[in-house]
């Protein structure tokens, strides 16, 4: 895969040639799901000599992205594949110990870039967890029937619940600042405060000793829910979990959808999937994502849509999106701008926003609908420039349209000379709403910062095709210009934008992508790229006597002592 090699750094010479996100339970080496009714248990039991990556053995429960992977993959599968579950128990398989958290030799031996990309994707899971709770009636309980620690922790932290066991041993811990000279990286900070409303001055003891907290104490603080002696403990779980799903809509009469494999082909510059292709231009640094509509009719009805199952457009779109934005997040780390296209029929996009907005209250949809709000997030907290590109041919309608709403700037091609040729971009009522950001608002909304007079203007043209000076006129497009200089002004901009710092693109388009209401996922992650992202590079944790690169070695910290 030479391709793929061109793009690594020197320290990362020990990746795989590609990461590769897609797996099934039949490949779990680290979690074993069960199913029990209306509940789920994951257990956690990771295999020491099964990291995704060489040099390093998986001790002690701590985990590296390969154990993510395979949560997302069983969250995925409980959420389509199971749909009478209602509650998800995660706990331990481990005697005497829940999960160390993130695997500290994995950290002292990555790149930057990996270990930023993979508490990207830690955090995104997590708060896809949070999602589900929010929108799909799916709870989750942390049964820590042992130490917890770290990102552990903050795993449990996820859970709509945590449960102790209080056996004078076992407890909760973000031993981070003092072990390890960074930051609890995948939201444990935020949750603290944000979520479960720990007192901040209790916060700051909690997560600067490094033996943790348990029993009463760890619940008086509202670091768990509940403390429970180890002969009731299994029994107080189960009873929780049957409680939780009480409260739940989830069916629990009705057969799941099969997550069949997301096929694609990988070629030396792209990958190709039914619904979706990119193309690569290293020279440039450019990725290319071009969306197809549907060129099948779309099943009526929602037994007929069911039956689709895995191949119902939306899903399947959904899930090779999901799939390519991974992809190239881990495996192209050169290519800093993707330009996002469309092809097809509008009125095939149109057609399956109208069946996910009929039967938005079915189980099935419920959960397609959120695996494309999820998706479409991960391109909002992608750190590339997005750029979106309106030519003839194009099909940003609906669910399209939201490459559009959601890229640093949207050029629309203007054919003055020939109107009948020109692109048009149109909106559904899946545009208000269908898919919140981060920020729990529409990408309209973020656009036009809330204000009733602009979004009205663009509510009105629900279903009508705008043509590119209307489109610029109602500012759903950065510019239109005409087909003489649509080529000159597409390069240049590319051009300069090349031309910068990408360090600094990421933090100028993070900034300007969340302009709307602060939420707990927009701390998380303005947070990991602000915060972790720095101390990240910082001698403290990461030069030669950093807390990072001695731990384990027997050797003691040295840190410079300025405050910067």
């Amino acid at each position: 895969m030479a391709a793929a090699e061109t793009v690594l750094a020197p320290q990362d010479a020990a990746l795989p040639a590609r990461v590769d996100y897609r797996t099934d339970p039949s490949q779990y080496r680290h979690w074993t799901l069960t199913f029990d009714g209306a509940i789920a248990t994951l257990g956690l039991d990771i295999a020491e000599d099964g990291g995704i990556r060489d040099g390093y053995k998986l001790k002690l429960n701590s985990y590296d992205l390969g154990v993510d992977i395979e949560l997302h993959d069983a969250l995925q599968r409980i959420r389509f594949e199971h749909p009478e579950v209602r509650t998800v128990v995660l706990t331990s398989l481990k005697e005497r110990v829940f999960c160390s958290g993130a695997n500290i030799f994995m950290l002292g031996l990555s790149s930057h870039a990996w270990k930023v990309n993979f508490c990207k994707f830690t955090n995104e899971t997590r708060n896809g967890m949070e999602d589900a709770s929010r929108h799909s009636g799916l709870k989750f309980i942390a049964a820590v029937n042992g130490a917890c620690a770290g990102g552990g922790y903050e795993l449990a932290l996820a859970c709509d619940e945590i449960l102790l066991v209080d056996d004078r041993s076992s407890t909760v811990a973000l031993p981070e600042v003092p072990l390890l000279g960074v930051l609890p990286g995948t939201g444990g900070l935020t949750r603290l405060t944000d979520k479960r409303k720990v007192r901040h001055d209790r916060a700051d003891i909690f997560c600067t000793v490094v033996e943790g907290i348990r029993g009463e104490r760890a619940k008086a603080w509202r670091l768990v829910d509940d403390v429970v002696k180890p002969n009731q403990f299994r029994q107080a779980v189960q009873a929780r979990a049957l409680e939780l799903a009480a409260t739940s809509d989830r069916p629990g009469d009705v057969e799941g959808v099969a997550l069949t494999r997301v096929a694609r082909v990988e070629h030396e510059n792209g990958l190709s999937y039914a619904c979706l292709d990119v193309t690569i231009d290293r020279a440039k640094r450019t990725a290319t994502f071009t969306a197809k509509a549907p060129v099948e009719p779309l099943p009526e009805g929602i037994d007929a849509i069911v039956a689709a199952g895995a191949a119902w457009w939306p899903l399947q779109f959904a899930r090779e999106l999901d799939d390519a934005i991974l992809s190239m997040r881990s495996n192209e780390l050169d290519v800093g701008t993707w330009l996002l296209k469309t092809e097809g029929d509008a009125r095939a996009v149109l057609a399956a926003d109208a069946a996910l907005l009929a039967h938005r209250d079915h189980w099935f949809v419920r959960e397609t609908i959120g695996m494309l709000r999820r998706t479409l997030a991960r391109i909002d907290v992608s750190s590339r420039s997005l750029f979106a590109l309106i030519e003839p041919g194009s099909c940003f309608a609906g669910t399209f349209a939201e490459f559009a709403f959601a890229a640093d700037r949207t050029y629309m091609a203007a054919l003055p000379s020939n109107e009948d040729e020109e692109p048009v971009i149109t909106v559904s009522e899946a545009n208000f709403g269908l898919y919140p950001m981060i920020t729990h608002e529409s990408r309209l909304a973020r656009r036009f910062y809330g204000e009733a007079e602009s979004l009205d203007a663009v509510r009105e043209k629900i279903g009508q095709p705008v043509k590119p000076a209307d489109a610029e006129r109602l500012g759903i497009v950065t510019a239109a210009p005409d087909d003489i200089d649509w080529a000159d002004e597409i390069r240049i901009a590319l051009e300069e934008r090349a031309a910068m710092s990408p360090d600094a693109l990421t933090g100028l388009e993070a900034n300007l992508r969340f302009n709307g209401p602060e939420t707990m996922e927009t701390r998380i992650f303005g947070r990991l790229s602000a915060w972790q992202n720095w101390i990240f590079n910082r001698p403290n944790a990461v030069g030669e006597k950093g807390a990072l690169k001695v731990y384990g070695k027997g050797s003691k910290a040295q840190f410079d002592a300025s405050r910067v």
